[in-house]
């Protein structure tokens, strides 16, 4: 057992889909999980979703970065104040804030959001910037979330593959021992932008669209041939690594069509990632705002070897299994314990990795 104490962690996660500010509680010593604690979801504004909309492939400004971080101060408020808790019942906070440029191939990740700002205005320390010191090193600085999916996963038949689809793709492979994690291709995020082009709708709600539509094989190959797929992993992928040209260009494809090729884009992408699995998973567990979408989660299904379950059919909560990640990556940074691996981002050796905030 491990003889470091257990800490009560407040993680905050501002994903690639834009949608606002997860926020949930945990107990850990930064390997066990010893209980989860109460969570929320606080959405953003129209309007502020612009905002970080338009900066996305920039390396963002001080007064939107500014409100960022207030918008998640108010959300460690408000978890506090909806479960009649006081910052001194948190002993830490993770804060990744939000990234608007990720481009592992030049050593250049932006996350936009001020750790020392967030621990003024909440009392409580906070750990940020948790990918520069991984870039350093030689890693894509993504994905982070693999350890803490390991130890939730201690206890589960193996190997197993976590599969996060918020804007962009993750998976996490676990093996008895053995880690391997890597950027799929697209989550949601074109999904979303189609949507939001075509029918002005942040998502496909359900998969509704899509499922009314057929996928164009000839677009879908062309998406595929992309050399991210040949790559070994570890691998990691900007949001706006893929576009909607290909989409745009071709003037009579229905908005229902597009979807449908963009969804299948989404599951096709993960299918090819089980060529670099060192064995065939047993479970698929899937967790981000994918899995709400019915059709997509049908298509998965139909597209993968083993049983497609999202996350809650083990007991995990996947609205906010990404804050709690960094609740417990917080808690890692805090006692030096490495956030990545060679297996997971690439990175030369083990490290550790985000600035203490007090």
């Amino acid at each position: 057992m491990s003889s470091r104490k257990p800490l009560t962690a407040l993680g905050l996660m501002s994903g690639t889909s834009l949608d606002g500010v997860d926020a949930a509680i945990i107990s850990t010593d930064g390997e066990r999980v010893f209980s989860f604690g109460p969570v929320a979801a606080f959405p953003y504004d129209p309007a502020f979703r612009a905002d970080l909309r338009n900066l996305l492939g920039t390396l963002g400004n001080e007064t939107v970065a500014a409100e960022l971080t207030r918008r998640h101060a108010l959300a460690v408020g408000g978890l506090l104040a909806e479960n009649d808790l006081s910052g001194a019942d948190v002993d830490l906070i993770g804060f990744h804030g939000q990234t608007l440029l990720h481009e592992p191939e030049k050593g250049l990740t932006r996350q936009i959001g001020d750790g020392a700002m967030l621990a003024r205005e909440t009392g409580i320390a906070a750990v940020s910037d948790f990918r520069s010191n991984d870039m350093a090193n030689g890693g894509e600085g993504a994905p982070l979330a693999p350890l803490f999916h390991a130890a939730l996963a201690r206890d589960l038949e193996k190997p197993v593959a976590v599969l996060n689809l918020g804007g962009v793709g993750n998976v996490t492979w676990i093996g008895e021992g053995d880690l391997l994690a890597f950027d799929t291709g697209p989550g949601n995020a074109l999904i979303d932008d189609w949507t939001v082009k075509t029918i002005a709708r942040p998502m496909d709600e359900g998969g509704r669209l899509a499922r009314a539509g057929r996928a164009d094989e000839a677009i879908l190959s062309g998406f595929l041939d992309h050399p991210y797929f040949a790559k070994t992993p570890p691998k990691s992928l900007d949001r706006d690594c893929f576009s909607l040209a290909s989409l745009q260009d071709k003037t009579t494809i229905s908005a229902q069509d597009g979807a449908a090729t963009l969804t299948a884009f989404t599951v096709r992408a993960v299918a090819a990632s089980q060529d670099f699995f060192p064995s065939p998973p047993q479970r698929w567990l899937v967790s981000g705002g994918g899995r709400r979408n019915g059709y997509l989660m049908e298509t998965l299904k139909g597209a993968l070897a083993a049983p497609v379950d999202p996350v809650e059919a083990v007991g995990w909560n996947g609205d906010a299994l990404e804050a709690q990640a960094f609740a417990f990556l917080a808690v890692r940074s805090f006692y030096g314990l490495p956030l990545s691996l060679p297996t997971t981002t690439g990175v030369s050796r083990p490290v550790t990795g985000g600035v203490l905030n007090t």
